[in-house]
């Protein structure tokens, strides 16, 4: 049987040492004007009736939500010990969550079906 050689094999050393001679120069631009925060995230959405029970009943946005969310996980010791990314559901958020414990990627999905 012949061996067939893949010629990407050899290529890609070549690719490597090109890219890291472009990204020097590029390094050297002045610094970026300031981003400006993206609407979607800055409109100030009504939490559900459950939600309000955590954070409060006025309109914020889902920023605010997160972080007001995140003091109350804090303030009531619900993160998991052995696992940080894990959050605890006391009887409020139980609610909200509908388990007793989730993951910090699942949290934002469940809070963000609270907010309307």
């Amino acid at each position: 049987m012949e061996r067939i050689h893949m010629a990407t094999a050899k290529k890609a050393p070549a690719k490597k040492a090109a890219a890291t001679k472009t990204a020097a120069p590029a390094a050297k631009k002045a610094p970026a004007a300031k981003r400006t925060p993206n609407a979607a995230f800055m409109k100030a959405l009504t939490p559900s009736a459950a939600l309000a029970a955590v954070i409060g009943d006025k309109p914020l946005p889902r920023t605010e939500v997160t972080k007001k969310v995140w003091e109350y996980i804090k303030k009531h010791n619900l993160q998991d010990a052995a696992n940080k990314r894990n959050i605890n559901a006391d009887a409020k958020l139980k609610v909200i969550f509908k388990k007793d414990q989730v993951s910090m990627f699942e949290m934002t999905k469940l809070i963000s079906d609270q907010l309307s």
